[in-house]
């Protein structure tokens, strides 16, 4: 029997005002329950913007998303109930504590202190953070603030999880503290969408992969399935073989 998608993206292109070309193009996958699903590409190649229609931040042009539950399509306002979404960019406050910033969230999901009190606990404890609760971020190093940063995207407790180069510029502990605590989670039940430029990463953490090139899907499956195909054990080769080798820094 075939497994009703949680996520279900039809024909799905943007277009920025003020601009000519595309940013996505005619996008079309589903993504599973459970599934840690890479969205992957060199620079320009549409994944911040997908993952940001994906969570309702911008509106599509042309094409649609749906979320399902247990089959039946979900209304906009039960999708934000259930989704939590990690930036690139910290989405924190540094004149507050880690305490105060979780407080914070957590009191815009309206749970009740006492939740906020139990989950800020455990998801700083995880993330190596607890001895640091109550000093102000500000006096935190990188690698500290993109492990809160993560946790206040968790604080409502998301079944599904959006993260946008969550890893980027920490160190190997920090990086490692932050996906093994991601693992943690997906097996407690949570789905993740996760984008990355590190390729290593992403084959180690993501079980489907998605990669877009100037806005396009050109490639969408398993991660066993997109190796077998192109004749790698590495998911770098895979990437280079569908995009090339040109510089991309300047898109």
């Amino acid at each position: 029997m075939k497994q009703t998608a949680l996520i279900s993206v039809k024909a799905l292109s943007k277009q920025y005002d003020k601009t000519q070309n595309f940013s996505l193009c005619d996008v079309s996958l589903d993504i599973h329950v459970g599934d840690k699903f890479g969205i992957l590409g060199p620079n320009g190649a549409g994944k911040t913007t997908l993952i940001s229609i994906l969570c309702g931040i911008f509106p599509s042009s042309m094409g649609s998303v749906a979320y399902y539950k247990n089959g039946l399509a979900l209304s906009d306002h039960d999708v934000k109930k259930i989704i939590g979404f990690v930036p690139q960019d910290f989405a924190l406050y540094d004149d507050l504590t880690a305490r105060q910033n979780l407080e914070y969230f957590g009191a815009l999901y309206n749970l009740s202190k006492k939740t906020i009190v139990e989950r800020t606990d455990n998801m700083l404890s995880l993330l190596g953070l607890l001895n640091v609760i109550d000093k102000k971020v500000v006096t935190y190093s990188g690698g500290m603030k993109r492990r809160l940063n993560l946790a206040i995207g968790l604080i409502h407790n998301p079944e599904i999880l959006f993260l946008d180069e969550p890893t980027v510029g920490v160190d190997i502990q920090s990086k490692n503290a932050i996906l093994n605590f991601l693992n943690k989670i997906n097996e407690q039940g949570a789905t993740i969408i996760y984008t990355s430029h590190h390729m290593s990463e992403a084959q180690k953490f993501c079980d489907k992969i998605a990669i877009l090139d100037y806005g396009k899907l050109i490639a969408f499956g398993t991660l066993d399935d997109m190796l077998i195909k192109h004749n790698t054990t590495n998911l770098m080769d895979v990437l280079i073989q569908l995009t090339g080798e040109d510089y991309r820094d300047n898109v």
